[in-house]
């Protein structure tokens, strides 16, 4: 499996009064890891929307498995898990050292700027296949 991956040092912000980070902050931290994972491919958001397509969230889920706290270098690992029709589904895990925090996926859904569904364009697809074939 080809996956993106990149670092993130969780700051004070990010954790509650328990000094661990705040759990709805990993979808964030998924969000994150997602937009880079896109640049590195060639889509950056700002690029996609200018072509047309805008990505909503229609699905999101996440497995706790252990906390971060501040401080914390966490790396995060993402991946296209599908590219089909209107979908593209994005896996993400979070660690800390080699220790697995997290770990789930978001479903976004292809739309044009008229919030109308549609399939995914062909250089979205290139661009991914372009991720199953090497870590970047």
């Amino acid at each position: 499996m080809a996956f993106f991956e990149s670092t993130y040092r969780v700051s004070y912000g990010d954790t509650d009064q328990m000094g661990v980070v705040y759990y709805a902050n990993y979808l964030e931290f998924f969000e994150r890891s997602r937009t880079e994972m896109l640049r590195s491919i060639g889509l950056p958001y700002r690029e996609l929307e200018e072509r047309g397509v805008i990505f909503p969230v229609r699905e999101a889920h996440c497995d706790y498995l252990a906390s971060a706290r501040y401080d914390d270098l966490l790396t995060f690992r993402s991946w296209v898990e599908e590219a089909k029709g209107a979908r593209l589904k994005v896996a993400t895990e979070i660690y800390c050292e080699d220790k697995l925090l997290v770990k789930g996926y978001v479903v976004l859904v292809s739309i044009n700027p008229e919030r109308k569904i549609i399939r995914l364009p062909d250089f979205v697809l290139e661009a991914c296949e372009k991720l199953k074939k090497e870590e970047v």
